[in-house]
């Protein structure tokens, strides 16, 4: 094939797959162009998934007449003069790729006043060649429609997500614009219902109240630091807020930085935050942080990235060490204030003296069970009587024939560190992690229940109600069913919040606020969960809410029962989340280590 210049058109829609990859590229393009036009009011409108429609309005300076077709040609924009220029950006749009990008697979209508100008000009593009233009009467400022995104490149639409996931990246760009720029008031709606709105007040605070939830909220802490480098000329400014250790997540997704305003993806210093929290946090939990990091212009390169969501330091150890000593600070001095005392660590059940001498500060741990043998079931629906419930209890298995045992007959010996059952078999001992144990028993029986499509029990509750950010409350409604299913009824109340209307009976002890919480977090651990991962992933928190816990003094007939449980489950030697339930110590093992193979016995 000979060599040939390519077309225009062909170019232009080469470039846009960089720049606008799915309908929250072209969000994000949009609202950067009205912030750098010194906007205070932005709402942004979508219909269906943002391929149908994304219109934003602003009430920046507007274009000028003369330079609004313009603005849509390649390479076009004012935001740069030089090469010199781009070690001092401090617009987070300069390369003017963006609009031509954006028209050339969509159908653009745009009507923009300059604040110096009288009348307004209205464009309407399609795929990137002008249809038409006029002078209309129209406010300062800019309003941009985007209809049907990649018309011309029905390929780009294949690889589009699901209508779900991509409003849900729609609104994470909204809202982390909202956190870098508190003073702007932010509007989103979706298909004519508002989903998200900011006030403008200038306060970060009012931001992430909005974007958190309230209960999340209480448990940030403000990061306020600043660091002159050695050279004296250098000021590194970290400022936000960031989690206490209380407030937790599985993932780091929920870590989010800004340099001068620019929202960005950096492992490096996303890795700072965590190690902030070093000895703090357990391990495979991360913090929950929005920080602002500034430097001067010249100090970072944003233009090694084609969404610029990449930046490069001059001094990035510099940086690095900024933001971890303005977090641990942060931690640190929350740390040193006296709020947690002792009292509040023997109710958890961690102070060892009080377990053994006084029963956890007079409650008594055991948890008074009737239980029965397997096959002996209470049948669905039954009320659990009050008097048999306390901190956690060990459901009963569905009715039906016994299955055939998985395990030898196991005999309770003890019970170690109120954690660990230590039992005798005929081939040595076993020593059974009690919480590993019970939650294999209730995943299997949960499952059970689920396969043969009957209800689960469910627990009524007092109303209480559960706030979610924006993109969670997204993925809470959709999932609605699915969570009835499992015996969580929620109900939309208002914005991103919830009433929790019941769960599971065997959560009728639990905290409700904190298993959906948990349900959620957990469900946002994947981008793309199909239906079966969902249900999976619902049915793991709630056993590893309701087993039984490590700390927790069980009577001998309530670890007979468990054992005689779990040798009936199919999968005894593993909990759902697959690490062991048990050790076993044979017979000859310990013969070896006391030194009795071979000796005469005494």
């Amino acid at each position: 094939m000979a060599i040939q210049i390519l077309p225009d058109t062909i170019v232009a829609q080469i470039a846009a797959g960089e720049v606008v990859e799915r309908p929250a590229s072209v969000v994000k393009e949009l609202v950067e162009n009205s912030l750098d036009a010194g906007a205070t009011h932005i709402r942004i409108e979508i219909g269906e998934d943002g391929r149908k429609l994304i219109r934003v309005s602003d009430n920046g300076s507007g274009l000028h007449s003369s330079e609004v077709e313009l603005a849509f040609a390649r390479h076009a924009t004012s935001k740069l003069r030089s090469v010199d220029d781009l070690s001092e950006i401090r617009t987070l749009g300069f390369r003017g790729e963006a609009l031509a990008s954006i028209a050339s697979v969509s159908r653009v209508n745009v009507t923009t006043r300059h604040v110096d100008e009288q009348l307004g000009t209205m464009l309407l593009l399609e795929g990137g060649v002008l249809q038409q233009r006029r002078a209309v009467g129209a406010p300062a400022g800019t309003v941009l429609a985007v209809e049907n995104l990649f018309f011309n490149t029905p390929a780009r639409l294949k690889f589009l997500k699901t209508a779900a996931t991509e409003k849900r990246q729609i609104v994470q760009v909204v809202t982390r614009y909202a956190l870098a720029y508190p003073d702007v008031r932010f509007v989103l709606e979706q298909d004519g219902r508002e989903i998200f709105r900011s006030n403008g007040s200038g306060n970060l605070a009012d931001v992430l109240v909005t974007a958190l939830g309230l209960d999340e909220f209480k448990h940030m802490l403000p990061v306020e630091d600043e660091v002159t480098l050695a050279s004296g000329d250098v000021t590194i400014g970290v400022r936000g807020f960031t989690s206490a250790p209380s407030l937790n997540r599985a993932d780091r997704n929920r870590i989010t930085l800004f340099v001068n305003g620019r929202w960005i993806q950096d492992t490096s210093l996303t890795y700072a935050v965590v190690q902030a929290y070093h000895t703090l946090l357990m391990t495979g939990r991360y913090p929950v942080a929005v920080l602002m990091i500034s430097v001067p212009p010249s100090e970072v390169d944003v233009n090694v990235h084609p969404t610029k969501a990449e930046v490069r330091f001059r001094d990035a150890d510099a940086v690095f060490s900024a933001v971890q000593r303005a977090v641990r600070r942060a931690v640190i001095a929350q740390a040193q204030t006296p709020t947690l005392r002792a009292a509040q660590y023997v109710s958890r059940g961690l102070s060892q003296d009080a377990g053994w001498e006084s029963g956890l500060g007079g409650r008594q741990l055991g948890m008074g069970l009737q239980l029965s043998e397997p096959g002996d079931y209470a049948r669905r629906g039954d009320a659990l009587p009050e008097a048999v419930r306390d901190d956690t209890e060990i459901p009963e298995g569905p009715e039906g024939p016994l299955r055939p045992r998985t395990l030898p007959m196991l005999r309770v010996v003890g019970q170690i560190g109120a954690s660990y059952i230590v039992t005798e078999g005929p081939a040595g001992m076993y020593l059974i992690d009690q919480h590993a144990a019970h939650e294999r028993i209730l995943y299997e029986q949960f499952m059970e229940e689920y396969a043969r499509q009957e209800a689960i029990a469910q627990h009524t509750l007092d109303a209480q109600t559960i706030q979610f950010p924006a993109a969670e409350a997204r993925l809470v409604e959709e999932n609605l069913d699915v969570l009835r299913n499992f015996g969580f009824l929620l109900e939309p109340f208002g914005p991103n919040t919830f009433v929790i209307r019941s769960v599971p009976a065997m959560l009728a002890d639990s905290d409700p606020v904190e298993v959906v919480s948990g349900i959620v977090d957990d469900l946002m651990l994947g981008k793309e969960p199909g239906q079966e991962a969902i249900e999976d992933r619902i049915v793991l928190r709630v056993c590893k809410q309701a087993a039984v816990k490590a700390g927790q003094i069980l009577s001998h007939e309530e670890m007979q029962s468990l054992i005689r449980q779990l040798e009936r489950c199919r999968s005894p030697h593993t909990c759902p989340h697959g690490r062991p339930t048990m050790i076993h110590l044979s017979s000859e093992h310990l013969a070896r280590e006391f030194g009795r193979l071979g000796a005469v016995s005494h």
